[in-house]
Protein backbone atom coordinates (compact mmCIF):
# COMPACT_ATOMS: atom_id res chain seq x y z
CA UNK A 1 0.00 0.00 0.00
CA UNK A 2 1.32 3.59 -0.67
CA UNK A 3 1.49 6.83 1.33
CA UNK A 4 1.33 10.42 -0.60
CA UNK A 5 3.33 12.83 1.58
CA UNK A 6 2.66 16.69 0.57
CA UNK A 7 4.95 19.08 1.58
CA UNK A 8 3.72 22.73 2.27
CA UNK A 9 6.97 24.88 1.34
CA UNK A 10 4.99 28.04 3.17
CA UNK A 11 5.84 31.20 3.84
CA UNK A 12 4.74 31.98 7.66
CA UNK A 13 4.55 35.30 9.34
CA UNK A 14 6.26 35.48 12.63
CA UNK A 15 3.62 36.27 14.99
CA UNK A 16 0.84 35.83 12.66
CA UNK A 17 -0.82 33.32 13.98
CA UNK A 18 -4.27 32.95 13.13
CA UNK A 19 -2.89 33.54 8.82
CA UNK A 20 -0.57 30.98 9.78
CA UNK A 21 -3.29 29.21 10.65
CA UNK A 22 -5.24 29.54 7.90
CA UNK A 23 -1.88 28.97 5.57
CA UNK A 24 -1.94 25.21 6.83
CA UNK A 25 -5.18 24.51 6.71
CA UNK A 26 -5.57 25.78 2.71
CA UNK A 27 -2.32 23.92 1.96
CA UNK A 28 -3.92 21.00 3.67
CA UNK A 29 -7.25 21.20 1.69
CA UNK A 30 -5.09 21.58 -1.36
CA UNK A 31 -3.25 18.31 -0.71
CA UNK A 32 -6.53 16.57 0.60
CA UNK A 33 -7.92 17.79 -3.07
CA UNK A 34 -4.65 15.46 -4.31
CA UNK A 35 -4.78 12.46 -2.53
CA UNK A 36 -2.32 13.38 0.19
CA UNK A 37 -2.55 10.93 3.32
CA UNK A 38 0.40 13.40 5.51
CA UNK A 39 1.17 16.75 4.87
CA UNK A 40 4.92 18.59 6.16
CA UNK A 41 4.95 21.96 6.92
CA UNK A 42 8.49 23.71 8.07
CA UNK A 43 9.73 24.37 11.36
CA UNK A 44 7.74 26.36 14.09
CA UNK A 45 5.19 26.66 10.85
CA UNK A 46 2.64 28.17 13.36
CA UNK A 47 4.43 31.25 14.74
CA UNK A 48 7.09 31.59 12.03
CA UNK A 49 10.81 31.53 12.01
CA UNK A 50 12.75 32.76 14.45
CA UNK A 51 10.39 34.22 17.11
CA UNK A 52 13.42 35.36 19.17
CA UNK A 53 12.09 37.11 22.59
CA UNK A 54 8.50 36.52 21.41
CA UNK A 55 9.47 32.71 23.12
CA UNK A 56 10.16 34.33 26.36
CA UNK A 57 6.50 35.65 26.17
CA UNK A 58 3.94 32.93 28.51
CA UNK A 59 1.05 34.74 26.16
CA UNK A 60 2.89 33.47 23.28
CA UNK A 61 2.53 29.74 24.23
CA UNK A 62 -0.67 30.45 25.92
CA UNK A 63 -1.81 31.64 22.61
CA UNK A 64 -0.03 29.49 19.91
CA UNK A 65 -1.76 26.66 22.25
CA UNK A 66 -5.13 28.14 21.72
CA UNK A 67 -4.86 28.47 17.87
CA UNK A 68 -2.94 24.80 18.12
CA UNK A 69 -6.42 23.06 18.81
CA UNK A 70 -8.25 25.62 16.97
CA UNK A 71 -6.45 24.18 14.11
CA UNK A 72 -6.70 20.42 14.43
CA UNK A 73 -10.53 21.29 15.23
CA UNK A 74 -10.96 22.79 11.85
CA UNK A 75 -8.55 20.28 10.24
CA UNK A 76 -10.97 17.31 11.72
CA UNK A 77 -13.06 17.69 8.26
CA UNK A 78 -9.87 16.02 6.35
CA UNK A 79 -10.06 12.54 7.59
CA UNK A 80 -7.39 10.37 8.62
CA UNK A 81 -5.19 13.35 7.23
CA UNK A 82 -2.01 13.51 9.13
CA UNK A 83 -0.64 17.33 9.34
CA UNK A 84 2.86 17.66 11.06
CA UNK A 85 3.25 21.63 12.27
CA UNK A 86 5.68 23.11 14.19
CA UNK A 87 5.21 25.11 17.27
CA UNK A 88 6.61 26.05 20.38
CA UNK A 89 5.01 24.16 23.44
CA UNK A 90 5.64 24.71 26.99
CA UNK A 91 5.23 21.99 29.36
CA UNK A 92 5.69 23.08 33.10
CA UNK A 93 8.15 26.11 32.80
CA UNK A 94 10.06 24.08 30.17
CA UNK A 95 10.12 25.70 26.41
CA UNK A 96 10.30 23.57 23.77
CA UNK A 97 10.74 23.43 19.38
CA UNK A 98 8.06 21.02 18.95
CA UNK A 99 6.13 19.54 15.83
CA UNK A 100 3.08 17.86 15.92
CA UNK A 101 0.74 15.55 13.82
CA UNK A 102 -2.97 16.74 14.01
CA UNK A 103 -5.41 14.31 13.14
CA UNK A 104 -9.29 13.45 12.89
CA UNK A 105 -9.25 16.54 15.61
CA UNK A 106 -6.84 15.34 17.44
CA UNK A 107 -3.03 16.04 18.40
CA UNK A 108 -1.66 12.21 18.29
CA UNK A 109 1.62 12.99 19.26
CA UNK A 110 4.84 15.79 19.22
CA UNK A 111 8.38 15.59 18.91
CA UNK A 112 10.90 17.77 20.76
CA UNK A 113 13.89 19.05 18.71
CA UNK A 114 16.92 17.67 20.48
CA UNK A 115 20.24 19.24 18.91
CA UNK A 116 19.82 23.52 19.53
CA UNK A 117 21.77 25.27 17.65
CA UNK A 118 23.54 28.00 18.86
CA UNK A 119 25.76 29.82 16.61
CA UNK A 120 25.90 32.10 13.28
CA UNK A 121 22.27 33.38 13.15
CA UNK A 122 21.10 30.74 15.66
CA UNK A 123 20.10 31.24 19.52
CA UNK A 124 18.04 28.47 20.20
CA UNK A 125 19.83 27.31 23.53
CA UNK A 126 17.96 31.21 24.67
CA UNK A 127 15.15 30.01 24.22
CA UNK A 128 14.49 26.26 24.45
CA UNK A 129 15.30 23.43 26.01
CA UNK A 130 16.35 19.72 24.07
CA UNK A 131 13.84 17.26 23.87
CA UNK A 132 15.35 13.06 23.92
CA UNK A 133 12.76 10.70 23.11
CA UNK A 134 11.86 9.51 19.85
CA UNK A 135 8.41 10.66 17.86
CA UNK A 136 7.47 7.90 15.18
CA UNK A 137 3.74 7.61 13.86
CA UNK A 138 2.34 4.85 11.34
CA UNK A 139 0.26 5.84 8.08
CA UNK A 140 -1.30 2.12 6.07
CA UNK A 141 1.63 0.55 7.63
CA UNK A 142 4.67 2.56 6.92
CA UNK A 143 6.38 4.03 10.02
CA UNK A 144 7.03 7.99 9.85
CA UNK A 145 9.59 9.53 12.78
CA UNK A 146 10.32 13.34 13.13
CA UNK A 147 13.73 14.99 13.26
CA UNK A 148 13.81 19.23 13.51
CA UNK A 149 16.58 20.93 10.95
CA UNK A 150 19.63 20.97 13.44
CA UNK A 151 18.21 17.24 14.55
CA UNK A 152 19.66 15.96 10.76
CA UNK A 153 22.95 18.06 10.75
CA UNK A 154 24.43 15.21 13.62
CA UNK A 155 24.18 11.66 13.52
CA UNK A 156 22.08 11.20 16.63
CA UNK A 157 18.83 11.88 16.41
CA UNK A 158 18.10 10.09 13.50
CA UNK A 159 19.87 7.22 15.06
CA UNK A 160 17.27 7.91 17.81
CA UNK A 161 14.55 7.61 15.28
CA UNK A 162 15.65 4.79 13.21
CA UNK A 163 15.92 2.61 16.66
CA UNK A 164 12.56 3.15 17.34
CA UNK A 165 11.28 1.89 13.95
CA UNK A 166 11.33 4.60 11.44
CA UNK A 167 11.39 4.10 8.10
CA UNK A 168 11.10 7.73 6.38
CA UNK A 169 12.44 10.50 8.57
CA UNK A 170 10.19 13.89 7.93
CA UNK A 171 12.31 16.63 8.33
CA UNK A 172 10.62 19.82 8.84
CA UNK A 173 12.91 22.79 8.89
CA UNK A 174 13.53 26.56 8.86
CA UNK A 175 17.27 26.54 7.54
CA UNK A 176 17.76 30.18 6.18
CA UNK A 177 19.87 31.00 3.06
CA UNK A 178 23.13 31.57 2.10
CA UNK A 179 25.19 30.90 -1.18
CA UNK A 180 25.85 27.32 -2.11
CA UNK A 181 23.46 26.02 1.09
CA UNK A 182 21.45 23.58 -0.80
CA UNK A 183 24.70 21.55 -1.52
CA UNK A 184 25.68 21.58 2.13
CA UNK A 185 21.87 20.10 3.04
CA UNK A 186 22.62 17.44 0.47
CA UNK A 187 25.52 16.26 1.80
CA UNK A 188 24.92 15.90 5.40
CA UNK A 189 21.62 14.12 4.51
CA UNK A 190 23.23 11.91 3.05
CA UNK A 191 25.55 11.36 5.62
CA UNK A 192 23.43 11.57 9.16
CA UNK A 193 19.89 9.86 7.73
CA UNK A 194 20.11 8.18 4.38
CA UNK A 195 23.06 6.52 5.25
CA UNK A 196 21.14 4.65 8.03
CA UNK A 197 18.37 3.09 5.48
CA UNK A 198 15.80 5.98 5.84
CA UNK A 199 14.30 7.97 2.97
CA UNK A 200 13.44 11.62 3.86
CA UNK A 201 11.56 14.32 3.77
CA UNK A 202 12.75 17.49 4.25
CA UNK A 203 10.25 20.36 4.01
CA UNK A 204 11.82 23.58 4.51
CA UNK A 205 10.56 27.26 5.16
CA UNK A 206 10.48 30.29 2.23
CA UNK A 207 9.93 33.44 2.73
CA UNK A 208 12.12 36.75 4.15
CA UNK A 209 12.31 37.18 7.50
CA UNK A 210 14.21 40.50 8.61
CA UNK A 211 17.50 40.04 7.43
CA UNK A 212 17.01 36.44 6.89
CA UNK A 213 15.88 34.49 3.48
CA UNK A 214 14.29 31.56 3.67
CA UNK A 215 14.77 29.68 0.27
CA UNK A 216 12.61 26.61 0.07
CA UNK A 217 14.38 24.02 -2.16
CA UNK A 218 12.39 21.69 0.08
CA UNK A 219 13.52 18.15 -1.11
CA UNK A 220 12.69 14.21 -0.88
CA UNK A 221 15.83 11.96 -1.52
CA UNK A 222 15.70 7.80 -0.95
CA UNK A 223 17.69 6.05 1.06
CA UNK A 224 20.47 6.10 -1.86
CA UNK A 225 21.09 9.50 -1.22
CA UNK A 226 19.52 9.81 -4.21
CA UNK A 227 17.20 13.42 -4.82
CA UNK A 228 13.98 12.60 -6.12
CA UNK A 229 12.04 15.48 -5.60
CA UNK A 230 13.02 19.47 -5.39
CA UNK A 231 10.68 22.41 -4.52
CA UNK A 232 11.23 26.00 -6.08
CA UNK A 233 13.65 28.10 -4.98
CA UNK A 234 12.44 31.34 -2.72
CA UNK A 235 8.92 30.52 -3.68
CA UNK A 236 5.75 28.95 -1.91
CA UNK A 237 5.19 25.64 -3.11
CA UNK A 238 3.33 22.39 -2.55
CA UNK A 239 4.27 19.04 -3.98
CA UNK A 240 2.95 15.59 -3.25
CA UNK A 241 5.25 12.60 -3.45
CA UNK A 242 4.00 8.97 -3.52
CA UNK A 243 5.77 6.21 -0.91
CA UNK A 244 5.70 2.59 -1.15
CA UNK A 245 7.02 1.18 1.94
CA UNK A 246 10.14 3.28 2.71
CA UNK A 247 11.03 3.98 -0.81
CA UNK A 248 9.44 7.37 -2.95
CA UNK A 249 8.39 6.82 -6.10
CA UNK A 250 10.96 8.02 -8.48
CA UNK A 251 9.25 9.78 -11.58
CA UNK A 252 10.30 9.40 -15.03
CA UNK A 253 12.18 11.98 -14.37
CA UNK A 254 13.20 14.14 -10.93
CA UNK A 255 10.46 16.54 -10.50
CA UNK A 256 13.71 19.50 -9.66
CA UNK A 257 11.42 22.47 -9.87
CA UNK A 258 12.34 24.62 -12.61
CA UNK A 259 13.58 28.57 -11.54
CA UNK A 260 11.03 31.01 -13.36
CA UNK A 261 12.08 33.84 -14.73
CA UNK A 262 11.68 36.98 -13.34
CA UNK A 263 9.02 39.98 -13.98
CA UNK A 264 10.59 41.49 -16.88
CA UNK A 265 11.91 38.95 -18.41
CA UNK A 266 11.56 37.78 -22.05
CA UNK A 267 9.47 34.84 -21.88
CA UNK A 268 11.72 32.76 -23.07
CA UNK A 269 14.47 33.26 -20.86
CA UNK A 270 14.80 30.95 -17.75
CA UNK A 271 16.70 31.78 -14.47
CA UNK A 272 19.34 28.75 -14.29
CA UNK A 273 20.78 27.50 -11.07
CA UNK A 274 23.66 29.66 -11.19
CA UNK A 275 24.72 31.67 -8.05
CA UNK A 276 23.44 34.85 -9.37
CA UNK A 277 20.14 33.43 -10.25
CA UNK A 278 19.57 32.55 -6.57
CA UNK A 279 21.42 35.68 -5.10
CA UNK A 280 19.25 37.42 -7.21
CA UNK A 281 15.98 35.51 -6.46
CA UNK A 282 16.58 35.81 -2.30
CA UNK A 283 17.08 39.86 -2.95
CA UNK A 284 14.17 40.05 -4.83
CA UNK A 285 12.08 38.10 -2.06
CA UNK A 286 13.68 39.83 0.76
CA UNK A 287 12.68 42.96 -0.31
CA UNK A 288 8.87 41.95 -1.13
CA UNK A 289 8.35 40.20 2.48
CA UNK A 290 10.11 43.07 4.38
CA UNK A 291 8.17 45.96 3.01
CA UNK A 292 5.01 43.43 2.45
CA UNK A 293 5.16 42.21 5.90
CA UNK A 294 5.87 45.38 7.71
CA UNK A 295 2.84 47.23 5.82
CA UNK A 296 5.24 49.43 4.08
CA UNK A 297 2.85 51.08 0.99
CA UNK A 298 5.73 51.89 -1.26
CA UNK A 299 9.96 52.16 -1.33
CA UNK A 300 11.73 55.49 -1.94
CA UNK A 301 15.51 55.31 -2.72
CA UNK A 302 18.09 57.22 -3.59
CA UNK A 303 19.54 57.04 -7.58
CA UNK A 304 22.76 58.43 -8.19
CA UNK A 305 24.02 57.33 -11.63
CA UNK A 306 26.07 54.33 -9.49
CA UNK A 307 25.96 50.39 -10.02
CA UNK A 308 24.87 49.75 -6.26
CA UNK A 309 21.73 52.00 -7.19
CA UNK A 310 21.25 50.53 -10.27
CA UNK A 311 21.00 47.04 -8.73
CA UNK A 312 18.87 48.28 -5.92
CA UNK A 313 16.35 50.18 -8.16
CA UNK A 314 15.78 46.92 -10.51
CA UNK A 315 15.88 44.55 -7.59
CA UNK A 316 12.55 47.07 -5.63
CA UNK A 317 11.06 46.81 -9.30
CA UNK A 318 11.31 43.71 -9.71
CA UNK A 319 9.82 42.77 -6.04
CA UNK A 320 7.02 45.01 -5.77
CA UNK A 321 6.41 46.26 -9.24
CA UNK A 322 7.07 49.89 -10.77
CA UNK A 323 4.14 51.58 -9.39
CA UNK A 324 5.36 51.29 -5.82
CA UNK A 325 9.15 52.25 -6.51
CA UNK A 326 10.25 56.23 -6.20
CA UNK A 327 13.60 56.66 -7.56
CA UNK A 328 15.07 60.24 -6.43
CA UNK A 329 17.91 61.95 -8.43
CA UNK A 330 19.66 64.43 -5.71
CA UNK A 331 22.51 65.89 -8.18
CA UNK A 332 25.43 67.68 -6.74
CA UNK A 333 27.77 70.52 -8.87
CA UNK A 334 29.98 67.53 -8.49
CA UNK A 335 27.32 64.84 -10.76
CA UNK A 336 28.83 64.21 -13.93
CA UNK A 337 26.19 64.86 -16.64
CA UNK A 338 26.56 60.87 -17.37
CA UNK A 339 25.07 59.78 -13.98
CA UNK A 340 22.02 61.98 -15.10
CA UNK A 341 21.67 60.66 -18.46
CA UNK A 342 22.17 57.12 -17.03
CA UNK A 343 19.77 57.50 -14.31
CA UNK A 344 16.74 59.58 -16.63
CA UNK A 345 17.55 55.93 -19.05
CA UNK A 346 17.34 53.47 -16.31
CA UNK A 347 14.04 54.96 -14.96
CA UNK A 348 12.53 55.22 -18.39
CA UNK A 349 13.04 51.56 -18.64
CA UNK A 350 11.67 50.56 -15.72
CA UNK A 351 8.73 52.96 -15.81
CA UNK A 352 8.91 54.30 -11.76
CA UNK A 353 8.34 58.17 -10.82
CA UNK A 354 11.34 59.96 -10.87
CA UNK A 355 11.81 63.16 -9.70
CA UNK A 356 14.96 65.24 -9.48
CA UNK A 357 16.04 67.22 -6.34
CA UNK A 358 19.10 69.38 -6.74
CA UNK A 359 21.21 69.67 -3.52
CA UNK A 360 23.36 72.72 -4.32
CA UNK A 361 21.61 75.57 -2.70
CA UNK A 362 21.57 73.51 0.78
CA UNK A 363 25.16 72.68 0.36
CA UNK A 364 26.03 76.02 -0.16
CA UNK A 365 23.52 77.16 2.91
CA UNK A 366 25.68 74.69 5.01
CA UNK A 367 28.98 75.79 4.27
CA UNK A 368 27.79 79.52 4.74
CA UNK A 369 26.53 78.33 8.24
CA UNK A 370 29.71 76.43 9.03
CA UNK A 371 32.48 79.52 7.40
CA UNK A 372 32.97 80.86 10.58
CA UNK A 373 33.83 77.72 12.66
CA UNK A 374 35.74 76.40 9.53
CA UNK A 375 37.46 79.55 8.51
CA UNK A 376 41.39 78.84 7.40
CA UNK A 377 40.76 74.88 7.63
CA UNK A 378 40.87 73.24 4.05
CA UNK A 379 37.76 71.11 2.82
CA UNK A 380 38.06 67.04 3.34
CA UNK A 381 35.86 64.93 4.20
CA UNK A 382 33.80 67.18 6.37
CA UNK A 383 32.17 68.34 2.90
CA UNK A 384 31.80 65.34 1.65
CA UNK A 385 30.11 63.91 4.33
CA UNK A 386 27.79 66.62 4.48
CA UNK A 387 26.19 66.30 1.39
CA UNK A 388 25.62 62.87 1.74
CA UNK A 389 23.73 63.61 4.94
CA UNK A 390 22.00 66.19 3.04
CA UNK A 391 20.63 63.78 0.57
CA UNK A 392 19.56 61.56 3.86
CA UNK A 393 17.31 63.81 5.07
CA UNK A 394 15.60 64.51 1.78
CA UNK A 395 14.74 61.00 2.13
CA UNK A 396 13.68 60.44 4.91
CA UNK A 397 11.49 63.82 4.33
CA UNK A 398 9.65 61.74 1.55
CA UNK A 399 9.26 59.16 3.62
CA UNK A 400 7.67 60.62 6.53
CA UNK A 401 5.90 62.39 4.95
CA UNK A 402 4.15 59.27 2.31
CA UNK A 403 5.08 56.33 4.48
CA UNK A 404 7.53 54.94 1.84
CA UNK A 405 10.43 52.77 3.53
CA UNK A 406 13.87 54.19 2.48
CA UNK A 407 16.15 51.33 0.49
CA UNK A 408 19.60 52.17 1.50
CA UNK A 409 21.91 51.33 -1.25
CA UNK A 410 25.35 50.54 0.62
CA UNK A 411 27.26 47.07 -0.57
CA UNK A 412 28.91 44.96 1.60
CA UNK A 413 32.75 46.14 0.62
CA UNK A 414 31.57 49.79 1.89
CA UNK A 415 30.23 48.53 5.11
CA UNK A 416 33.40 46.55 5.83
CA UNK A 417 35.71 50.00 5.44
CA UNK A 418 33.82 52.17 6.25
CA UNK A 419 33.20 54.04 3.19
CA UNK A 420 29.83 55.15 4.00
CA UNK A 421 28.02 58.11 5.41
CA UNK A 422 26.47 57.53 9.11
CA UNK A 423 22.74 59.53 8.60
CA UNK A 424 23.87 60.09 4.86
CA UNK A 425 24.07 56.77 2.64
CA UNK A 426 23.44 55.10 5.99
CA UNK A 427 20.01 56.41 6.52
CA UNK A 428 16.71 54.35 5.83
CA UNK A 429 14.85 51.41 7.09
CA UNK A 430 16.40 48.00 4.58
CA UNK A 431 19.63 47.97 3.13
CA UNK A 432 18.82 45.37 0.23
CA UNK A 433 22.65 44.67 -0.39
CA UNK A 434 24.31 45.27 3.14
CA UNK A 435 25.72 41.24 2.64
CA UNK A 436 26.97 41.99 -1.57
CA UNK A 437 30.26 42.70 -1.76
CA UNK A 438 30.83 45.03 -4.95
CA UNK A 439 32.46 42.31 -7.30
CA UNK A 440 29.46 40.53 -6.72
CA UNK A 441 27.34 43.51 -7.24
CA UNK A 442 28.76 44.04 -11.02
CA UNK A 443 27.45 40.32 -11.34
CA UNK A 444 24.24 40.53 -10.36
CA UNK A 445 23.52 43.65 -12.89
CA UNK A 446 24.80 41.67 -15.58
CA UNK A 447 22.75 38.65 -14.59
CA UNK A 448 19.67 40.80 -14.38
CA UNK A 449 20.83 42.33 -17.55
CA UNK A 450 20.48 39.05 -19.52
CA UNK A 451 16.95 38.52 -18.12
CA UNK A 452 16.58 41.87 -19.84
CA UNK A 453 18.39 44.75 -19.96
CA UNK A 454 17.38 47.07 -17.30
CA UNK A 455 20.41 48.64 -16.26
CA UNK A 456 22.44 50.84 -18.66
CA UNK A 457 25.75 49.33 -19.83
CA UNK A 458 27.65 52.52 -19.49
CA UNK A 459 26.95 52.01 -15.67
CA UNK A 460 28.75 49.01 -15.65
CA UNK A 461 31.87 50.13 -17.35
CA UNK A 462 32.40 53.38 -15.47
CA UNK A 463 34.77 53.62 -12.79
CA UNK A 464 32.49 53.68 -9.45
CA UNK A 465 32.57 57.14 -7.65
CA UNK A 466 30.50 58.41 -4.65
CA UNK A 467 30.81 61.83 -6.54
CA UNK A 468 31.73 64.20 -3.70
CA UNK A 469 34.62 66.01 -5.12
CA UNK A 470 36.16 66.78 -8.56
CA UNK A 471 37.07 63.46 -10.83
CA UNK A 472 36.72 61.45 -7.72
CA UNK A 473 36.90 58.21 -7.73
CA UNK A 474 36.64 54.69 -5.04
CA UNK A 475 40.11 53.58 -5.71
CA UNK A 476 41.36 56.90 -4.79
CA UNK A 477 40.29 55.85 -1.15
CA UNK A 478 40.54 52.17 -1.17
CA UNK A 479 42.18 49.52 -3.18
CA UNK A 480 40.69 47.31 -6.72
CA UNK A 481 37.50 45.95 -5.15
CA UNK A 482 39.01 42.42 -6.39
CA UNK A 483 41.54 43.54 -4.21
CA UNK A 484 39.61 44.46 -1.03
CA UNK A 485 36.83 42.01 -1.61
CA UNK A 486 39.44 39.23 -1.41
CA UNK A 487 41.08 40.13 1.86
CA UNK A 488 37.33 41.10 3.04
CA UNK A 489 36.40 37.87 2.37
CA UNK A 490 39.26 35.86 3.92
CA UNK A 491 39.80 37.46 7.21
CA UNK A 492 35.88 38.08 7.94
CA UNK A 493 33.91 35.23 6.42
CA UNK A 494 36.58 33.09 7.05
CA UNK A 495 38.22 34.00 10.04
CA UNK A 496 42.43 34.38 8.21
CA UNK A 497 44.53 35.80 10.33
CA UNK A 498 46.46 38.59 8.31
CA UNK A 499 49.63 36.11 8.21
CA UNK A 500 47.33 33.78 6.08
CA UNK A 501 45.68 35.94 3.84
CA UNK A 502 49.10 37.58 2.60
CA UNK A 503 50.32 33.73 2.16
CA UNK A 504 47.84 33.68 -0.05
CA UNK A 505 49.26 36.54 -2.13
CA UNK A 506 48.00 39.44 -1.35
CA UNK A 507 50.46 42.57 -0.16
CA UNK A 508 50.89 43.07 3.44
CA UNK A 509 50.11 46.53 3.23
CA UNK A 510 46.88 46.43 1.83
CA UNK A 511 46.17 43.08 4.34
CA UNK A 512 46.89 45.69 7.04
CA UNK A 513 44.76 48.46 5.72
CA UNK A 514 41.95 46.33 5.40
CA UNK A 515 41.79 44.56 7.94
CA UNK A 516 42.35 47.78 10.18
CA UNK A 517 39.42 49.53 8.36
CA UNK A 518 37.06 46.33 9.31
CA UNK A 519 38.30 47.06 13.39
CA UNK A 520 37.67 50.58 13.34
CA UNK A 521 33.83 51.05 11.14
CA UNK A 522 32.10 48.49 14.24
CA UNK A 523 30.62 51.62 15.23
CA UNK A 524 29.14 52.17 12.10
CA UNK A 525 27.95 48.96 10.97
CA UNK A 526 25.58 48.85 14.44
CA UNK A 527 24.26 51.87 13.58
CA UNK A 528 22.98 50.26 9.82
CA UNK A 529 20.05 49.39 9.45
CA UNK A 530 19.03 45.79 8.93
CA UNK A 531 20.14 44.13 5.71
CA UNK A 532 19.47 40.88 3.85
CA UNK A 533 22.03 37.96 4.47
CA UNK A 534 23.11 35.75 1.56
CA UNK A 535 26.66 34.67 2.42
CA UNK A 536 27.32 32.33 5.48
CA UNK A 537 28.91 35.41 7.54
CA UNK A 538 27.15 38.48 7.05
CA UNK A 539 27.65 41.76 8.96
CA UNK A 540 24.50 41.30 11.38
CA UNK A 541 23.64 38.46 13.73
CA UNK A 542 27.01 36.76 12.49
CA UNK A 543 29.32 39.35 13.51
CA UNK A 544 29.06 40.18 16.78
CA UNK A 545 32.18 41.90 17.45
CA UNK A 546 33.02 44.64 20.20
CA UNK A 547 33.28 48.70 19.05
CA UNK A 548 35.80 49.06 22.11
CA UNK A 549 38.58 46.94 21.77
CA UNK A 550 42.29 46.85 21.95
CA UNK A 551 42.70 42.91 20.45
CA UNK A 552 45.25 43.11 17.44
CA UNK A 553 45.97 39.22 16.04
Amino acid sequence: MTVKVAIAQMNSVVGDLAGNAAQILDYAQRAAAQGADIVVTPELSLVGYPPEDLLLRSAFYAKTRETLFALAESLRVLKDMHVLIGHPAENNGVRLNAASVLCNGEVIGSYYKHDLPNDMVFDEKRYFSSGHDAFVFEVKGIKFGVNICEDTWLPTAPKIAKNAGAEVLLVPNGSPYHMSKQHQRFDVMRANVTSQGMSLVYANLVGGQDELIFDGNSFVMNQAGEVCVQLKHCEADLQIVEFDGAAPIMPIAPMLAPQEAINGASPDVQIDTQIEAQVYQALVLGVRDYVGKNGFPSIVLGLSGGVDSALVLAIAVDALGADKVRAVMMPSSYTADISWLDSREMVQGLGVRYDEIPISACFSAFRDTLSQEFAGLAEDTTEENIQARIRGTILMALSNKYGSIVLTTGNKSEMAVGYCTLYGDMAGGFAVIKDIAKTLVYRLCAYRNRLSPVIPERILTRPPSAELRPDQTDQDSLPPYEVLDGIMQRYMEENQSRAEIVAAGYREEDVERITRLIKINEYKRRQAPVGIRVTHRAFGRDWRYPITSKFRD
